[in-house]
């Protein structure tokens, strides 16, 4: 039998994935001079984000290879790290009851919205209550279908809601900071202080990708580099410096990554499913909101710190939003967040399987 024809590419036309690559890093582009324009904080994260869910759409096949996307992840572990100062660690510790009263809080809402999905068979099986687990998006998906899940309705609900919360915390903060985009906590894009110091910090965090990679941990690659660089830096052993180029490509890999995931297939698989996540997804970031509200009266908190730091979206996104706007306590916001990612890797799995048990 003859052998199946194949058509030979045109002479001289690039390839298919490059072509793909180029029109996403366009409308990647585009979406960013728009957002950029509107003062919109993290404005690259939300375009890169916002330009792989419309190529993904439109039937594209390309994917942020999986090392790229862990480099990302450990950059942002780092600049998370660069806030968590001695002193900040110091603060967490006096006001530990604060930090975990509001850590279950949110882990609490988002397992009762999971069980209400799971208990009116929106979803099948433990898929909702793996969906709604707030942060740690990348290790919920990994790890739901271990559980028995379908990862793919958990990636649609996780992802999801990650560009909700984003683009809310964006919005959020463009409101209450106005026209400044500029921020305090911003570097300069070629400011570069010491290279010793940004060689150190690179080594730090490459050693903790090593490490993830060899206890094959899910959300080790930001975990592990974050933690490493905190009780460097709290030793007085290290001092984080991450340049600003670096930072915007890993921000770039992780809305590429985010936002690539989005297929048609998943779409259709969960359209019927749709209003009602959206119903959650949305009391989710409500009750982040009335949270926000109490931790203002009892912190004394300013309303933008308090809302990214209750915000139920992935820890990666509101650090680089944080860290981009101005007037934000950024220790507290990225401590709140790195207490509720620690606390939802830790208990996650457990919590959502004894829930799912009993639905």
């Amino acid at each position: 039998m003859a052998a199946p024809s194949v058509s030979p590419r045109a002479p001289g036309r690039p390839p298919r994935t490059l072509i793909e690559w180029a029109q996403l890093a366009c409308l990647s582009g585009v979406f960013f001079a728009v957002l950029q324009a509107a003062h919109m904080p993290a404005a690259l994260l939300l375009a890169s984000m916002l330009a792989g869910i419309v190529t993904s759409l439109r039937n594209f096949h390309i994917r942020v290879p999986v090392p790229l996307f862990f480099l990302a992840q450990s950059l942002v572990g780092g600049l998370m790290a660069q806030s968590l100062q001695p002193q900040m660690l110091l603060r967490v510790l006096r006001q530990w009851p604060l930090f975990l009263g509001f850590t279950l809080l949110v882990m609490a809402a988002s397992v009762a919205l999971g069980w209400w999905l799971s208990r009116h068979k929106v979803l099948p099986g433990t898929t909702a209550i793996w969906g709604l687990a707030p942060g740690a998006a990348s290790a919920m998906v990994l790890m739901s279908e271990a559980y028995g899940a379908d990862a793919r309705l958990v990636a649609f609900m996780q992802y999801t809601r990650l560009v909700l919360v984003t683009a809310t915390a964006a919005l959020v903060a463009r409101l209450f900071l106005g026209n400044a985009n500029g921020s305090a906590n911003a570097p300069l894009w070629w400011s570069l202080h010491s290279p010793a110091h940004v060689g150190w910090t690179l080594l730090v965090l490459l050693s903790g990708l090593l490490l993830a990679r060899l206890t094959r941990s899910a959300a080790g690659a930001m975990v592990l580099p974050l933690v490493l660089g905190v009780l460097l830096q709290s030793l007085g052993w290290l001092v984080i410096e991450l340049p600003a180029p670096l930072l915007a490509l890993a921000y770039l890999l992780i809305g590429w990554s985010i936002g690539l995931r989005y297929t048609r297939a998943t779409l259709q698989h969960a359209w019927r499913a749709m209003p009602r996540v959206l119903l959650a997804i949305g009391a989710l970031i409500v009750f982040g909101m009335l949270l926000a509200l109490l931790l203002v009266w009892l912190g004394g908190l300013d309303p933008l710190s308090a809302y990214l730091a209750t915000s139920p979206g992935g820890a990666d996104s509101v650090a680089i939003i944080a860290a981009h706007a101005a007037m934000v306590d950024v220790g507290f916001v990225m401590a709140m967040q790195l207490a509720r990612f620690l606390l939802v890797f830790l208990l996650g799995p457990r919590l959502s399987r004894w829930i799912a048990e009993r639905t």
